[in-house]
């Protein structure tokens, strides 16, 4: 499994101004919270936190964050990204406890999509969702989930309750009730279901 490590300074300057000055100088401001901890605010290096997010396996990993002397065990929670810029301008980070349950999104890799008897007989896959949320202990996350899709025919779909999960992984949307248990893909006849716009991303 890919592992990630990231630097990161202390910072005591709080508000806007501060964070300004911070990526002035190259940095992104973000913060560490959780497990039972006072928040601690820290500045991480811009550029390799992009080179990070470029990568899908970076949004669900355990992450390790070095502050000075110590080290952190986190999860990526939230990204703050400015309207009109491609940079970064805050980060969230949630510390995990290694005997305590997570929850977090992650994402869904679709599989023999082009062989499946649907789209043999040209249908048009439609995807519902890009990633779950789901709780697990920290040992138990999983990078990514696949949705099999080999037997999958015209108007068919793969439910959340479907999907073949790790042990100890839960989908969080089924533990709150079955009314939940929502359409992943479906595949559907030519022109039915789906707008034209969406047949012509399936065609392309």
């Amino acid at each position: 499994m890919e592992t990630f490590e990231l630097e990161a300074q202390p910072r005591n300057d709080q508000g806007k101004g501060a964070s300004r000055r911070l990526r002035r100088t190259g940095m992104a401001p973000a913060i560490i919270y959780g497990a039972g901890q006072d928040p601690r605010m820290i500045a991480l290096d811009h550029d390799k936190l992009v080179h990070h997010l470029e990568l899908e396996a970076f949004y669900s990993h355990i992450l390790t964050i070095k502050v000075a002397d110590t080290v952190e065990q986190v999860i990526l929670k939230d990204l703050q990204r400015h309207p009109a810029k491609p940079f970064i301008t805050h980060a969230d980070f949630q510390r995990i406890d290694e005997k305590s349950k997570l929850r977090t999104h992650v994402p869904l890799h679709y599989m023999n999509e082009a062989t499946c008897p649907g789209v043999k007989a040209g249908g048009i896959v439609n995807h519902h969702l890009a990633d779950v949320e789901v709780d697990c202990l920290p040992k138990d996350l999983p990078e990514f989930i696949e949705v099999d899709l080999a037997a999958l025919d015209v108007g068919q779909s793969v439910l959340l309750s479907e999907l073949k999960l790790p042990a100890g992984v839960a989908i969080h949307a089924l533990i709150q009730g079955p009314e939940n248990d929502v359409p992943v893909v479906t595949i559907h006849s030519k022109g039915a279901g789906v707008s034209g716009e969406e047949e012509d991303e399936a065609e392309a």
